[in-house]
């Protein structure tokens, strides 16, 4: 076999697929660079996810037309000259790959002028081709505009997921940098409507209230921690508001975001016993090292870190993390030393005064016994109520107020009533009893419900519309940027299986109706809200007869879930009769057992 040398252009588009695997790392790759070339306004505009245009637009230190040509090829890069300059790295970008990367895979046009320059160049490239440079008016900074993603690639272009799912990675990108800078303005519009519009914020707090939402900011609670190694600062959320869906979980070292599933283990530690399993808190943790301690370059995207002391780092973060989570508890700490301290309360002196003291008294007739009174036959009694008079100092019991005939028939009240022939009896509203030819028959509330949820959602998803019910007041639920985009692209789905759901603002969502068996009590519609978020987020890009019973088990499970306790035989039997009438009454889904029926002979072997 005869070795060859790759032509530029093959080579270019395979490195290419280290650094942009997606529309989002153009993005992310493009703000880092308006970042590191000192703007302190980036714009970011996006049509159709990114597969037809990503524009970045700042007003940077810009460049001059040389240099503007020479960006394009890999590694020109004014960031290092030595080995050495790897141990001192402060800026996001360092290594020149990026827009080698980016050209290689589209169509780039850059725009650019240094404040010092009277006009400013465009530069256009193709699948890594020089097409033209040419002089041109332009403001002071950079203007990348990159088009027709991946149209070089096809089986690139091709494997990408849907516009939703894509932008998704794009606002999480946005948020990642947007995040690390609060003294910079952001925009980010995708297909022509603002999604994010993020001023100059004074502080971090400040930047996370623009972003993510203001409640957030009361959901959080500040960590602090200085050490020779390390220092900390941030926010970690409280546990009682932890939620089931991932997100808003961001580490930072020196500017710069990176994930890591050792220091993510960290800050659960610090959680345990405080938040319920498959719960996840929010947390925006900044570290600042020593940039000769870490290593920044052990992955193509720089996302991952490697630390010289991580185990150190390890400890000071779950130490951070407990110590902010037990000072934030929901139960304040009583100083008993400080007499200013009211906490508890106070009975002054003359309290007495204002509110008098009385024990109450009861009368009773110690010489009553009810076996040898009258002719034998017990008689109806009455007592004085507590506190009351007795009817004299003789302590004489009182007779009845009301009199009643001994030889009344009460079973005239029942004459016209009949009982139900089928008798159910329900059990801590979670299991059903009922008779059956060969003993008892056990029926579990939850997965009865599942599997009646499921058959609907099957038929639903089938276009077959669903009824909703009305809750008796709208629920608002704040749900993010990233949430709302999620309602909005599913609201078709939503509105058959019978979610009345209408967006308000860029973040929140109104929940106005649940589907029949969902609970309307507004904090399990709040923890609705948040499931359904977790399911919409999941990709269903199978077989559509897959992804079709996908989504009817995790709907089900769902309404099941947050389905009311059943409280009265009546409803038991209407849930019984609707199981029996289901497709399979003894197996939910997911296979798991509805039914149990308790043999009489087994029953009989207990007594």
């Amino acid at each position: 076999m005869e070795l060859k040398i790759l032509p530029r252009n093959i080579a270019d588009m395979i490195a290419a697929g280290e650094v942009v695997q997606r529309p989002a790392s153009v993005v992310k790759e493009l703000m880092e660079n308006a970042v590191d070339a000192g703007a302190d306004e980036v714009s970011v505009t996006v049509t159709d996810a990114g597969r037809t245009l990503i524009q970045v637009i700042d007003n940077g230190c810009g460049m001059s037309p040389d240099d503007a040509v020479l960006c394009f090829e890999r590694h020109a890069t004014s960031k290092i000259a030595t080995a050495e300059d790897l141990q001192e790295i402060t800026t996001f970008g360092f290594r020149g790959e990026a827009l080698a990367s980016i050209a290689a895979v589209a169509d780039v046009v850059l725009r650019t002028r240094r404040e010092e320059d009277e006009v400013g160049v465009e530069v256009h490239l193709s699948g890594s081709e020089h097409i033209s440079t040419r002089e041109v008016a332009a403001p002071k900074g950079s203007n990348f505009a990159v088009r027709n993603l991946f149209y070089n690639i096809p089986a690139r272009r091709k494997f990408l997921k849907s516009d939703n799912v894509e932008f998704r990675h794009i606002l999480e990108e946005f948020q990642r940098v947007a995040l690390t800078r609060p003294e910079i303005a952001f925009t980010l519009t995708h297909n022509g409507r603002d999604i994010h519009v993020l001023k100059k914020a004074k502080s971090l707090k400040f930047r996370v209230t623009d972003l993510l939402g203001p409640q957030l900011v009361g959901e959080v609670m500040d960590i602090q921690a200085d050490t020779s190694l390390v220092r900390i600062h941030g926010f970690v959320g409280r546990p009682e508001a932890a939620k089931k869906t991932l997100g808003n979980q961001f580490l930072f070292v020196n500017g710069r975001y990176f994930r890591s599933p050792y220091l993510h283990k960290a800050v659960m530690k610090a959680y345990e016993a405080l938040i319920p399993e498959g719960t996840t808190p929010s947390y925006f943790i900044f570290l600042e090292v020593d940039p000769a301690t870490i290593d920044v370059n052990i992955h193509p995207t720089k996302t991952e870190i490697k630390f010289e002391e991580d185990s150190v780092i390890f400890q000071t973060l779950y130490a951070c993390v407990r110590e902010a989570t037990a000072r934030g508890g929901a139960g304040g700490d009583i100083d008993f030393d400080n007499p200013e301290a009211r906490e508890l309360p106070v009975i002054g002196p003359r309290f007495s005064e204002y509110r008098p003291v009385s024990v109450p008294t009861a009368g009773v007739d110690p010489t009553y016994n009810p076996f040898t009174a009258g002719d034998g036959n017990l008689d109806v009694r009455d007592f004085s109520p507590v506190g009351g008079s007795t009817g004299g100092s003789s302590g004489a019991p009182m007779r009845p107020s009301y009199t009643i005939d001994k030889h009344e028939d009460y079973g005239k009240l029942f004459e016209d009533r009949t009982m139900p022939t089928a008798q159910v009896l329900v059990v801590q509203g979670k299991y059903v009893f009922s008779q059956s030819a060969s003993g008892v028959m056990v029926v579990n509330v939850r997965r009865a419900r599942e599997r009646i949820l499921f058959d609907r959602f099957l038929k639903v998803l089938g276009q077959e519309a669903h009824v909703s019910q009305s809750a008796l007041f709208p629920v608002q639920v704040n749900v993010g940027v990233e949430g709302r985009l999620l309602f909005d692209a599913n609201a078709d789905l939503l509105k058959r299986l019978g979610f009345d759901i209408e967006a308000f603002g860029t973040d929140t969502v109104v929940v106005n109706g649940v589907p029949e068996g969902y609970s309307t009590e507004a904090g399990k519609v709040h923890t609705m809200v948040g499931d359904l978020t977790l399911i919409l987020a999941d990709d269903h890009g199978s077989l559509p007869e897959t992804m079709v019973q996908s989504l009817a088990q995790k709907f089900a499970v769902l309404g099941a879930s947050g389905g009311e306790k059943l409280s009265s035989p009546t409803e038991a039997q209407r849930l019984v009769d609707a199981l029996l009438s289901s497709s399979n009454p003894e197996f939910t889904s997911s296979g798991r057992r509805i039914i149990s029926i308790l043999p009489l002979d087994e029953i009989d072997k207990r007594f």
